[in-house]
């Protein structure tokens, strides 16, 4: 009974005593329309009937939760009903029937009105049992598919922050493997160098696993880990490249996906430091633009650096933007005077 959907709020209590006075306005007009019965009968009788068909009411919540339309053939749910509904009307009945001759004076005039609107109050009765039947199964199908939609959120939140960390979990195992090579490199020209390369890959591995759980970061934070990993680099390409920055306003502050600049960095690195004699210019630039953060990366490069377009990285960027914001239009791509470009747009309004 206190599972019962009716007993868990207010309103719905409400509801359905609104429901039961619809109910009794029809079994009014019955008794007061064919009844010569006194007022005071006739009032007793109404208040009587109507005040156990209410409670009765209460309990046709175990049948339809016993007979579930998903695992019970409709032909055993219709029978199951009718005869069910039948069997307490006629329990309905008798049960006023024995509390009104007891309370009433004239039992022989009772009696007989009692007969003659027996029909009427079957019909009645068994009416109330299927409205109110099919509102119970209305309200078990509701909760059904609500928790049903509920289970298939949650289940995609789990495979969406799956997906998300191994994709977040692809940018460590790819820098570090470059670093290694550095270092191996290094150890045999310049071991001095190698050494500070290895004290501060330390540094930069070290943040990376105090930031590990965070889905997000602000820019500032990120850019402080992008510092440690331009160190590194430096060690190794000395002048061959500057970094500049520039910030609008308070996009410091914004949040953005821990390690999404990540990538970003390494492609410069790796397709225009690595491959040209010229000072290469990495340069990021942040500005709010209508409802998203406009965080763009941009260097210069020589002949055919960048002729793979987006690699393993960006594609890493670009499908972690789609599944963290639901949007696959997130990041832009391209090449122009001599310079590779690269634009995310981080929606301020899902930022938190």
């Amino acid at each position: 009974m206190f599972n019962n959907p009716i007993l868990k709020s207010t309103k719905s209590i409400l509801l359905y005593i609104l429901f039961v006075i619809i109910i009794a306005v029809l079994f009014a007009n019955l008794v007061t329309i064919e009844s010569k019965l006194s007022f005071s009968v006739s009032l007793t009788d109404i208040i009587v009937f109507n005040l156990l068909l209410g409670v009765l009411g209460l309990s046709f919540w175990f049948s339809s939760k016993y007979l579930s339309i998903e695992n019970t053939k409709i032909s055993k749910i219709v029978l199951s009903h009718f005869a069910g509904g039948a069997l307490v009307t006629l329990v309905w009945l008798l049960l006023g029937y024995f509390i009104l001759i007891n309370l009433v004076k004239d039992t022989d005039a009772y009696e007989n009105f009692f007969i003659a609107t027996i029909k009427s109050r079957f019909i009645i009765g068994l009416l109330f049992y299927f409205l109110l039947t099919a509102f119970y199964y209305i309200v078990i199908y509701y909760s059904g598919f609500q928790e049903r939609v509920l289970k298939e959120t949650e289940l995609k939140n789990l495979i969406t922050e799956s997906e998300l960390k191994s994709l977040k979990f692809q940018i460590n195992p790819h820098f570090i493997f470059n670093s290694l090579n550095s270092i191996s490199a290094l150890t045999e020209i310049d071991p001095k160098k190698a050494k500070q390369m290895i004290i501060k890959l330390a540094d930069f591995l070290r943040y990376t696993l105090a930031n590990n759980d965070k889905q997000k970061n602000t820019l500032n934070e990120e850019l402080k880990n992008i510092k440690l990993y331009l160190d590194i680099e430096k060690i190794r390409f000395e002048d061959k490249f500057d970094y500049v920055e520039e910030l609008e306003g308070d996009c410091g502050k914004a949040e953005i996906p821990s390690m999404i600049l990540q990538p970003l960095f390494e492609n410069a690195i790796k397709h225009a430091v690595y491959e040209t004699l010229e000072t290469v210019i990495i340069k990021l630039t942040c500005i709010k633009q209508e409802d998203f953060l406009k965080i763009t990366l941009c260097n210069n490069f020589e002949g055919e650096s960048h002729k793979k377009g987006a690699g393993v990285g960006l594609k890493n960027i670009k499908d972690r933007l789609a599944l963290i914001y639901q949007q696959d239009n997130l990041m832009e791509v391209k090449k122009e005077n001599g310079k590779f470009i690269v634009n995310i747009f981080i929606p301020l309004k899902n930022n938190s």
